[in-house]
């Protein structure tokens, strides 16, 4: 069996994780999440995310794709992972490009997939933001509709 790894956040999930995902199966026969727990993305990247690493588990748990979802707790698990899982192949998207080369020297293949070029949750956070900076019209809420066609 192969087995295939990748890491990441995975906050506010869209097709370009799914794209990722699935190009990563591809490469082998099971597939690894390393998702990044919410005190490593402040501590360590500095980044707040939007679900919790709970709900972010939850939604990576029901794509067929991912067989498995453990925690990164940190940048230095990396090298003990490959071994603890028996990794085949790590997987990340090309803008890590070379930054985990040094995993070949545990064993592991490692690939650079390409991104999803116009797709990212950044780019949706801002999207929103600027949408909702232009209008106040899409704030309504659903008490706002009528939906019964009979009343028209």
């Amino acid at each position: 069996m192969k087995r295939i790894i990748t890491y990441g956040t995975f906050d506010l999930l869209h097709y370009g994780h799914i794209n990722l995902l699935r190009r990563a199966k591809a490469l082998g026969d099971y597939l690894i999440v390393a998702l990044s727990t919410d005190e490593f993305n402040w501590n360590s990247k500095n980044k707040k995310t939007y679900f919790s690493y709970k709900q972010r588990k939850q939604l990576l748990e029901s794509i067929r794709y991912v067989d498995l979802v453990i925690p990164e707790e940190d940048w230095n698990q990396k090298k003990n992972d490959m071994h603890e899982y028996h990794i085949d192949t790590f997987v990340m998207g090309d803008d890590w490009k070379g930054k985990f080369d040094f995993l070949k020297d545990e064993g592991v293949d490692v690939v650079y997939l390409p991104r999803t070029p116009e797709i990212s949750s950044s780019k949706i956070k801002k999207d929103l933001y600027d949408a909702n900076e232009v209008t106040e019209e899409s704030k309504l809420s659903h008490d706002d509709l009528d939906t019964n066609p009979t009343r028209k």
